[in-house]
């Protein structure tokens, strides 16, 4: 397991609950299936409204995907290809979005191998047959959040995504005051090192550690470094990422708002 340096143990409360790291995790191949799935917070983890997951798509392959359940977003952590559905086509690079509604048929093509974290989202809203787009995260406006946190938005209700709101995040050194959404999250630590507050407990987090926020739940996430955290957030349901509350009730606000 990655380990923050100054922490010779975790917390088993918070690890079990709330905080895995992708290392400490096998993925498996379905026979037939040429995608190698990580799983990672899910229903068997205690997170009943997603399944959050590493999807590994092998170079040279034109894999058909089609979810009659459950809407999927994902998010591209490395590799290249291009997404298909329909008559269209986008191109597939680290830091794109990709939502397809439940139902619709695509397919990714890699010219490189892909790796991506997807989130099924159980029971979603009704959406249009077909309904499937990709955005590049990172030629998106950032958006101001508390404690001088910023985010850009990937899926969300404005790109045809209904159910949820997907987005990257933006932590500066330090730690935000303990605060509570009235949403259900799970996150991905994209880069950096950081502590994960819940209830007195604590968690070292790093790149490819995995939490899962249910909605209500008083936390903090600290930027235990000295360079920006990025974190890969999907919640529900779908709002802003800027709405938290601290734990007497009260709207957190931030600058613009002051």
């Amino acid at each position: 397991m990655w380990r923050a340096p100054g922490f010779s143990r975790f917390s088993r409360f918070v690890l079990v609950e709330y905080c895995l790291a992708r290392t400490d995790l096998e993925p498996a191949q379905a026979a037939g299936d040429a995608v190698s799935v990580l799983a990672l917070f899910d229903d068997a983890r205690g997170c009943e409204k997603f399944a959050q997951r590493v999807l590994t798509f092998p170079a040279g392959v034109e894999i058909a995907r089609i979810d009659e359940e459950h809407d999927e977003v994902l998010y591209v952590l490395r590799g290249a290809g291009r997404a298909v559905a329909g008559d269209s086509r986008a191109e597939l690079a680290p830091d794109v979005s990709i939502y397809a509604g439940r139902g619709t048929a695509w397919a990714i093509e890699a010219s490189e191998e892909l790796e991506l974290v997807s989130v099924l989202v159980r029971d979603p809203e009704p959406v249009d047959a077909g309904s499937f787009g990709t955005v590049d995260i990172q030629a998106e406006t950032r958006g101001t959040a508390t404690a001088s946190r910023q985010f850009t938005l990937g899926a969300w209700a404005g790109t045809g995504c209904l159910s949820v709101t997907q987005f990257v995040g933006f932590v500066p050194p330090g730690r935000a005051p303990d605060h509570y959404h009235r949403y259900d999250e799970v996150i991905y630590i994209l880069e950096g090192t950081g502590i994960l507050h819940i209830d007195g407990e604590q968690a070292p987090v790093g790149p490819g550690s995995c939490i899962h926020l249910p909605r209500m739940l008083v936390h903090s996430l600290e930027n235990s470094g000295d360079t920006e955290l990025r974190l890969l957030g999907v919640f529900r349901p779908s709002g802003s990422p800027a709405e938290a509350y601290y734990p007497d009730g009260t709207r957190a606000v931030y600058e613009e708002e002051s």
